[in-house]
């Protein structure tokens, strides 16, 4: 076997197009790994995540889903089309409930989407911490969540959608508890990681 036929093996998604992936391959390519994003039309893969990772993702599903008002619904590990090159999947997020909802759906509209999570990994910072907050504020997502673990506690950083600049605006940082008026009445006990 040369290193040809090594390459002629790969799925054909290894190799990108030229112009890049559409939100539509990652439900089209075969073999994709599960929780692929794409961000500026490149794949982006997960890598196995962290036991505090893991915990904080089930303390804002379960402390969303307990306060979650009628219309709206809490989404973990969904993939949001925000347009054509760009389809993050958000730790958590909140979705206004358009109609019938679709049982066999893999994405949200980025229209529909109240509130985006992201919980920081070692190989997600730049991307949680920059890239997908500007992602999100092109999209009009109006709330976003960034929640940090490097000193292994919870902390979340909450933002707001600032309408005349179109930027997201720092409106707290919490620690030990969360507790909000927007987008809805919630309260979560950040200390509660189990």
């Amino acid at each position: 076997m040369t290193a040809e036929d090594d390459v002629e093996e790969l799925p054909s998604w290894v190799r990108p197009p030229p112009e890049g992936f559409v939100s539509e391959d990652l439900d089209r390519l075969p073999g994709l790994p599960n929780h692929s994003e794409l961000i500026d039309g490149s794949l982006v893969f997960f890598a196995p995540q962290t036991a505090i990772h893991s915990l904080a993702v089930h303390l804002f599903w379960a402390g969303l889903h307990r306060w979650v008002p009628k219309g709206l619904q809490v989404s973990s590990r969904m993939t949001i089309i925000l347009d054509e090159d760009q389809r993050p999947e958000p730790d958590a997020a909140v979705i206004r409930l358009a109609g019938e909802d679709d049982p066999d759906r893999t994405f949200y509209w980025g229209k529909d989407v109240v509130l985006a999570v992201e919980v920081v990994s070692r190989d997600t910072r730049s991307r949680d911490r920059k890239r997908k907050p500007l992602l999100y504020a092109e999209a009009g997502i109006p709330h976003f969540w960034r929640a940090e673990t490097e000193t292994g506690r919870l902390v979340v950083h909450v933002h707001e959608l600032d309408p005349a600049t179109g930027a997201y605006i720092l409106t707290g940082v919490h620690q030990d508890r969360l507790k909000l008026t927007v987008p809805f009445d919630l309260d979560i006990d950040l200390t509660d990681l189990r």
